[in-house]
């Protein structure tokens, strides 16, 4: 079981290294325990695909990140 199989989630929020490209358009896996550790601390969390951001909005409301996707379905074939 790798670390993305026991504690992933989806995010799209807010970003801190501003990317004016496709990547506001999208939710992205990052790790569980990441997302609570930025939710106190404030500092940015890392997608799979490299985005950086501060968590602050619904996930539920965009699609999932095509690079995000694809990386997460090579780890679930291990």
């Amino acid at each position: 079981m790798s670390d993305l199989d026991s504690g992933t989630t989806l995010d799209k929020e807010r970003v801190e290294q501003v990317d004016q490209g496709d990547h506001e358009r999208y939710s992205h896996y990052v790790k569980k325990n990441k997302i609570v550790e930025s939710a106190v601390l404030g500092e940015p969390v890392i997608a799979l695909c490299g985005k950086a951001w501060v968590p602050s909005r619904d996930p539920g409301k965009f699609p999932v990140c095509p690079d995000c996707k694809k990386i997460y379905e090579t780890f679930k074939g291990d």
